[in-house]
């Protein structure tokens, strides 16, 4: 019998390369990997969310004891509407966040957002990871204004979320450029190919301060991030990593100017 009173197990922190919110229905060899992740650590006590899809000025945190499923896309079939995840919220996890960021709850800095509820970039990989939807989810805002090293840094304050018992996911893609992206000719341009070979080797030799100037990684990173929102959810995973953590990806592949590729930190993917 295990004891109440013992610290929780510290978690593992997750990016997800999310791709179409159609991931969420659709049995492909994406979302069976993302159904089996949970096999490969303790049950967390809550999970934050670091979302592509919830961009604000300045930092907000949801903090809704009942989120509601938000629906934000358009010209998808309407099973994918829908769809429910009835996961609590978790005001007290909310409030954490504010105290490790260092600043007061309801500050001008920090924003606890009672009404926010959770977007696809949460729910669409989370009722997959955790179908029972009986976790308490929280999700953190991108302020895409914002320089990477500014994303990683609050990345690191929130790093101490781990020996908590709070799984750190970050969703998006770091290959997103739909401008390009061709539903009919799937063949990956050079470019793509390129900085999926120059990412993950960064990522592999933890070499955050170059991911995080990711406008200096040169031409085939315009093309690959030609808007931040996909790419930041990345930062806040990697501030968290640990010296001697290594990264387990999976779904790393490119599909056209998309990426899929995925990693764990702090524990095996499979």
């Amino acid at each position: 019998m295990s004891d109440p009173a013992a610290p929780p197990a510290a978690m593992p922190a997750l990016f997800i390369g999310h791709g179409s919110p159609m991931n969420a229905i659709e049995d492909n060899a994406f979302s069976r990997e993302w159904a089996n992740l949970a096999r490969h650590w303790p049950r967390p006590r809550a999970i934050l969310c670091i979302s592509a899809h919830w961009e604000t000025r300045g930092i907000h945190v949801s903090a809704a004891a009942q989120p509601e499923t938000i629906h934000d896309f358009h010209g998808f079939p309407k099973p994918l509407f829908d769809v429910r995840y009835p996961a609590p919220g978790s005001p007290a996890l909310a409030q954490r966040v504010a105290e490790l960021l260092g600043v007061a709850p309801g500050s001008h800095r920090v924003h606890l957002d009672p009404a926010r509820g959770l977007d696809h970039g949460a729910w669409s990989v989370l009722r997959v990871i955790y179908p029972k939807a009986d976790i308490p989810v929280v999700q953190f805002s991108l302020d895409s204004a914002q320089p990477g090293a500014w994303h990683y840094a609050l990345g690191r304050r929130l790093a101490a979320l781990r020996d908590e018992g709070v799984l750190i996911v970050g969703s998006g893609n770091i290959i997103h450029n739909l401008r390009l992206f061709s539903f009919h000719e799937r063949e990956v341009p050079d470019w793509a190919r390129r900085f999926h070979g120059l990412s993950r080797r960064l990522i592999e030799n933890s070499d955050h301060a170059a991911l995080s100037d990711y406008p200096a990684l040169g031409g085939d990173a315009r093309y690959a991030i030609p808007t931040p929102e996909h790419y930041l959810p990345l930062l806040y995973v990697l501030a968290a990593q640990r010296p001697g953590e290594r990264p387990a990806f999976f779904n790393d592949v490119v599909i056209s100017a998309l990426s899929m590729t995925s990693f764990v930190i702090g524990a095996g993917a499979g």
